[in-house]
């Protein structure tokens, strides 16, 4: 075996049409597509019964560990297409000292700040570029809160595509930097990531640029998805009882649902789901006020507000993806307010060494929350999604001091 038999040996490949989510109705494969005619996002559909036949858990265990293993369940067909920075297996980090102090179940992290850029949305974006190459797109555009930005301008940037990116004013400055300096060019608007978004839309006749925007285009999912074939596979094609996922559009927590269905359809794993917990933040939540009140739709949420930016998405449009996995699981979603949020990160840090990001903070919080108040079990293994590296957030400043030319007091360490 050697370290990119994944991205240079080919593979079958089994996408069969795009559906759309909504309406059912279908789209051909292998075509430039944004939204369905009703407006809604497209899913990628396979020949499963073809991938069960082509697919093995032994020949998959022989193969490099990165998200490109999957590739029988991925839309890119050519090795040519492929566009990597090393998308690796992200590991699984017990919480041991924290279980043992909420008195609950096995607490696991799944880590993406591991992922090229820093954060899980290289999984995303590297399926939409790669496609965008394979499908001879030239001009990608999207609106950002910062890590898709930056994953978007990475990989487009490594095979020639152009990008232009639109970001609230007030996104970190590591985002807008790196962002730009990855060759993209970057706007900061003065609004959210909704109205970044209708600019793009705006765009897309007037400049030409195709819409990258979350759940706009068909394989942001698909590159989402492999967070639920990867897990399944580190739990030895199990799942854990409950996931908490720090949910903006949701792309993710839609595509571990849609991988869930075709592991099962394929015979890696049985009917058992893990309840699927939306993590939100309290000044921006949605999904929580949709799901409370049995609606379908989210109306917008006005005044966003989070230290969570990478959840600060007012308005998503697959509410109705992620509410119906939500409900089909079990699971419920759930509001978190930023002071926990910050106590959550601390403790994190303090008591298990593992710096997470606001947003995978708040799935702590959440679990915490829910843990509290019995919508979790003390028995239940749950999963947290860390979604970004720590490293790209404000840290608490240090202003400790020791001078070497005076006398030091040992006895105060």
């Amino acid at each position: 075996m050697h370290d990119n038999d994944n991205l240079t040996i080919e593979r079958p490949t089994f996408v069969t049409h795009l559906e759309c989510a909504m309406e059912g109705d279908h789209y051909a494969a292998d075509q430039v597509h944004n939204l369905s005619k009703a407006g809604k996002p497209l899913l990628v559909r396979y020949d499963l019964p073809g991938v069960k036949k082509a697919l093995t858990k032994d020949a998959l265990a022989q193969r490099p560990a990165d998200m490109w293993r999957y590739r029988e369940l991925l839309p890119v067909r050519k090795c040519r297409d492929i566009v990597s920075l090393g998308e690796v297996t992200t590991p699984l980090i017990r919480l041991p000292k924290l279980a043992a102090k909420l008195g609950g179940g096995e607490i696991i992290v799944k880590d993406e700040g591991r992922l090229p850029t820093g954060s899980f949305k290289a999984r995303g974006l590297v399926m939409a570029v790669s496609m965008g190459k394979a499908l001879g797109i030239k001009h990608m555009a999207m609106p950002t809160n910062g890590n898709a930005g930056a994953a978007l301008a990475a990989y487009a940037t490594s095979c020639g595509i152009k990008t232009t990116i639109f970001c609230p004013a007030d996104t970190p400055e590591v985002n807008v930097s790196e962002i730009e300096l990855q060759g993209a060019t970057v706007y900061r608007v003065n609004g959210y990531i909704d109205d970044c978004g209708k600019i793009v839309g705006e765009g897309k006749a007037k400049v030409g640029w195709f819409d990258t925007s979350t759940l706009k285009e068909p394989y942001r999912i698909e590159g989402k998805k492999t967070m639920g074939l990867e897990l399944a596979e580190q739990l030895n094609w199990d799942v854990p009882d409950v996931i908490f996922y720090p949910t903006g559009g949701g792309t993710g927590l839609i595509g571990m649902w849609k991988a869930f269905d075709e592991l099962e359809k394929i015979g890696f794993i049985g009917s058992k789901r893990p309840r699927m917990v939306a993590v939100q933040a309290s000044g921006c939540a949605p999904m929580v006020r949709a799901y409370e009140a049995g609606t379908e739709h989210a109306v917008r949420w006005e005044d966003a507000h989070t230290i969570a930016s990478g959840i600060r998405v007012p308005q998503a449009i697959g509410d109705f993806l992620i509410l119906r996995a939500v409900r089909e699981s079990k699971g419920f979603a759930i509001a978190v307010d930023d002071d926990r949020i910050s106590s959550a990160l601390n403790e994190v840090a303090r008591e298990e060494g593992l710096l997470l990001c606001p947003e995978g903070a708040a799935t702590y919080a959440a679990y915490k929350q829910s843990l509290a108040d019995g919508r979790v079990a003390k028995t239940d293994r749950v999963m947290l999604f860390n979604c970004a590296t720590g490293l790209k957030y404000p840290l608490p400043p240090v202003t400790r001091t020791l001078d070497r030319h005076k006398p030091i007091d040992y006895a105060q360490f």
